[in-house]
């Protein structure tokens, strides 16, 4: 939780005036759940589970999407994607397959405009197949501030029984001044362009802090602003407005310093969101707005965090919204709506994961220790970012982006220390292993030590070659690690580009293991190329890489060369 003197009589404000969610809203509640000692325990309800599996699964489950969220009417080409996956809970059944009709399992599509059934694409894809890529002619649409509605029909060749899906996709003007950013909903990555790209979009993985505005942004210290963007972070959350701090945000646009901008502290207030989107969306470095914070523990309205980022998308739809989430697991499909990517603030270092500072047991009806039904250890992280893009294949949700807000602080009497440099390190790794496409650890100014961890890694992550892979490859591919003793805590995973493979390894364990590691790779692995991150050496061979011993909290990004 982010909590400031101004926050606190904000949120306190908000909730005289909304209505809660979930039950006993007059009982002190955090995620749903009671946290007070002299309450009794309940269930907070809003979990999402797994559905039952329907009649007739497997069943073909058709979705699409653009494969960007945005077009420029600068482009000429668009591309749709295209998954027709086998699925226990959605969908329909598949016809039987009969070999004398010669009938092959594919699905027959089109997509379709829905303003005037214009096609924009007609194919086919096997059943069972997913990221689909198809081009489409983008003169077919006219440029507009507003989405574009799209349909998909489909079927098999018999024609019976038939599909139907829904997306839209932006077509808009080529922005005149300003930056643009978009989504990659294949990938998850984000593309930006501005006028330092020379107007061509380019990977971005944002990487960097929250930033006070009492401790930091107030000063209108361009060298201190300097100094930030030095350590190697490439990006800010600026926590501060045009109104109070413009001197700050012309500076981050002179260096390319890329920003999200803040509009947590009355989202709720159109007027305030309108207001601010106005004096953000035309600057060179803004990247993302941030709709909402925590909506889900303070259990503000459904409606709340939609109708802030519908606003911001009519307002200016060139920028994604971002909302961040607490719990692990509370109304996850009411409150992700909210945001074009999600945000997590799992904060597991130095907390008590057992008992609260309100005399009151952690558990999952029950209590709030600063990071919900967390563990207490870096691999509450990875296990969070897994939480939420389970809950999205349960509720048959085409994925969002994710991005984790890392610990970089202590206090408030839920986390003890900060914490270390290799912690912090590992719990980037972990997230990145694991889908998230950007980092925004909280609060700036943080411990020097912290602040020179975050900022070599941050390097590292968001320049080539690594983003190459990270943005421009798939998403990440998990390995298995060979089961020895003390190997279960070892996470790998791997990403393809240009012929090339980016391999991350992470210890997440805090002892050493004083023994051979192999992670398997593929066959056409041939040799080490670099290592961009870690002191490891690794060695490659029969389809591993391998290691004598791995230290604790050892992380290491390794490149290797593919033949074919």
């Amino acid at each position: 939780m982010k909590w400031s003197g101004f926050w606190l009589l904000a949120a306190a404000v908000a909730v005289i005036n909304c209505q809660q969610t979930g039950v006993h809203t007059d009982w002190p509640r955090w995620c749903g759940k009671v946290y007070q000692d002299g309450y009794p325990s309940f269930n907070p309800g809003g979990q999402t589970v797994s559905p039952q599996t329907a009649a007739g699964a497997p069943l073909v489950h058709v979705q699409f999407e653009p494969r960007y969220s945005l077009y420029l009417d600068s482009e000429t080409h668009g591309e749709i994607v295209v998954n027709a996956e086998l699925s226990q809970y959605y969908g329909k059944p598949w016809p039987k397959f009969n070999s004398s009709s010669g009938r092959a399992n594919k699905l027959i599509f089109s997509v379709n405009l829905v303003e005037n059934d214009d096609i924009l694409v007609q194919n086919t894809v096997a059943v069972n197949s997913t990221g689909n890529i198809f081009r489409f002619d983008l003169s077919r649409l006219k440029p507009s501030l507003e989405p574009i509605k799209l349909v998909l029909y489909g079927g098999p060749e018999g024609g019976y029984p038939t599909w139907t899906a829904t997306s839209s996709v932006y077509y808009l003007p080529e922005k005149k001044q300003g930056s643009v950013t978009r989504i990659d909903n294949l990938n998850g990555g984000l593309l930006f362009k501005n006028a330092a790209s020379g107007n061509k979009f380019q990977p971005l993985l944002p990487y960097g802090f929250y930033a006070s505005y009492d401790g930091f942004l107030r000063k209108n210290s361009t060298s201190e602003i300097q100094h930030y963007a030095d350590l190697g972070l490439n990006s800010m959350t600026a926590l501060t407005t045009y109104q109070d701090s413009a001197a700050a945000f012309n500076y981050m646009d002179k260096i390319n310093l890329k920003f999200m901008y803040s509009l947590r502290d009355a989202y709720k207030n159109l007027t305030y969101v309108r207001e601010q989107v106005l004096a953000a969306r035309d600057a060179e470095a803004i990247y993302s707005y941030w709709g909402s914070d925590e909506p889900d523990g303070w259990q503000d309205p459904f409606s709340a965090p939609i109708l802030a980022r519908d606003l911001i998308r009519q307002l200016d739809p060139y920028h994604p919204v971002a909302v961040t989430l607490n719990c692990q697991n509370y109304h996850f499909a009411e409150y992700s709506a909210g945001g074009d990517f999600l945000m997590e603030d799992t904060y597991p270092i130095g907390i008590n994961s057992t008992w609260s500072k309100w005399n009151t047991a952690c558990n999952a009806t029950l209590g709030d220790c600063g990071c919900d039904n967390c563990q207490g250890n870096v691999q509450d992280v990875p296990e969070r970012l897994d939480d939420y893009a389970r809950y999205e294949r349960w509720l048959g949700l085409w994925p969002k982006t994710k991005a984790h807000n890392p610990q970089s602080f202590h206090g408030e009497d839920y986390w003890l220390r900060d914490p270390s440099p290799e912690e912090a390190v590992v719990m980037a790794a972990l997230a990145l292993n694991h889908g998230a496409q950007a980092s925004v650890s909280w609060l700036w100014p943080a411990s020097e030590i912290l602040g020179v961890a975050h900022g070599k890694i941050g390097r590292v992550l968001s320049s080539s070659p690594v983003v190459d892979f990270v943005v421009g490859g798939d998403m990440p591919h998990r390995i298995s690690v060979v089961g020895v003793k003390g190997t279960d805590v070892v996470d790998a995973a791997y990403w393809v580009y240009g012929g090339k493979m980016l391999v991350s390894v992470v210890n997440g364990g805090y002892v050493d293991i004083e023994q051979a590691v192999e992670i398997a790779v593929p066959d056409s692995a041939t040799a080490v190329e670099s290592t961009p991150w870690g002191n490891v050496s690794w060695t490659l061979g029969g389809g591993y890489l391998k290691v004598g011993r791995l230290e604790a909290m050892a992380t290491s990004l390794v490149i290797l060369d593919l033949k074919g």
